[in-house]
């Protein structure tokens, strides 16, 4: 085998795009590239290799056993790189970068700190500003370029903006600990959910976009919601005082649910599991964000593999 070259990261990419996407015309239009330019930089990654990574079918391409085992080390090198080529940026601008970030509020309450808190360890001036609104506004401001990169939980497509899965996460119903729910023996349906009292988030929200859709897929129409709450705060003092229930982050109500003042009810027959995403306007992420973006990634990354 040879030994890699620097345009090798490129193909790197392309391949850890084409496993998560599932087929290398998608990995194609992600890295703005035409799906022969794309396939002939993945035949020559295997060709340097000396290995085969990808079973190309009519459905699409998975990767084989060796194409798997690439991609784990290959993620930890694009991590590793990114996180290079932020620290030589600030370097070459002669000061730490600042950064604009909008986020819905999920990521925002329960990610992000995390995530901020890392990459602010080894550059104490680094200065961040975070606006905290619904997916759909996010995906307004960084369209407008009013900040540099956006994390939404909205499965929707944002026209002119770049995607990026940079975690997972679940819906779950929730109730007060004095809800009929919590003495039922069996799960319940998706239509009987779809029927029952909800209190729910507004319209643009990621987490109310994200259940009405799953909803839809079910063949069910988007629920009309027996009331509508701006913030999960507040979804959750309601919900826990009353007979209502609700649908949120398995992430926001951990820790009720550990002590016992929310109660968590199953759900049979409906898909409740999403992905979070970064945005950005443009082919490639801004530079200021680079750094955030990979520790974000790695985050992802340690929760896929734990």
């Amino acid at each position: 085998m040879q030994k890699l070259k620097v345009e090798d990261l490129r193909g790197l990419e392309l391949l850890l795009s084409t496993i998560e996407l599932g087929s290398i015309s998608a990995a194609a239009r992600r890295h703005f590239l035409s799906q022969p330019a794309a396939t002939a930089q993945l035949q020559n990654l295997e060709t340097r290799l000396g290995v085969p990574l990808l079973e190309r079918g009519a459905l699409g391409s998975s990767p084989t056993a060796a194409g798997t085992a690439l991609a784990a080390w290959a993620r930890e090198i694009t991590v590793a790189t990114e996180r290079f080529a932020a620290g030589v940026e600030a370097l070459r601008e002669g000061a730490e970068p600042h950064l604009r970030v909008a986020a819905s509020l999920t990521i925002a309450e329960y990610l992000l700190p995390v995530w901020l808190i890392e990459c602010r360890q080894p550059r104490k001036d680094w200065a961040v500003d975070l606006e905290v609104a619904n997916s759909v506004v996010v995906a307004d401001r960084v369209a407008s370029k009013a900040v540099d990169i956006g994390f939404v939980e909205s499965p929707r497509h944002f026209e002119d903006l770049t995607s990026e899965v940079i975690g997972h996460d679940e819906l779950i119903v929730v109730v007060g600990r004095s809800h009929p729910w919590t003495r039922r023996s069996t799960a319940l349906t998706a239509e009987r959910l779809a029927s029952a009292p909800l209190l729910l988030r507004e319209l643009g929200s990621g987490t109310r976009e994200f259940f009405d859709d799953a909803l839809v897929r079910k063949g069910l129409p988007p629920v009309q919601p027996h009331g509508v709450l701006g913030s999960t705060s507040a979804l959750k003092a309601a919900v826990a005082g009353g007979t209502a229930c609700t649908v949120l982050s398995e992430l926001a109500v951990a820790g009720e649910i550990a002590t016992g003042r929310l109660v968590r009810i199953a759900v049979d027959g409906i898909d409740l599991k999403r992905t979070l995403r970064a945005v950005w306007y443009g082919p490639t992420p801004p530079k200021a964000a680079l750094s955030l973006l990979a520790v974000a990634r790695a985050y992802a990354e340690a929760a896929t593999t734990s």
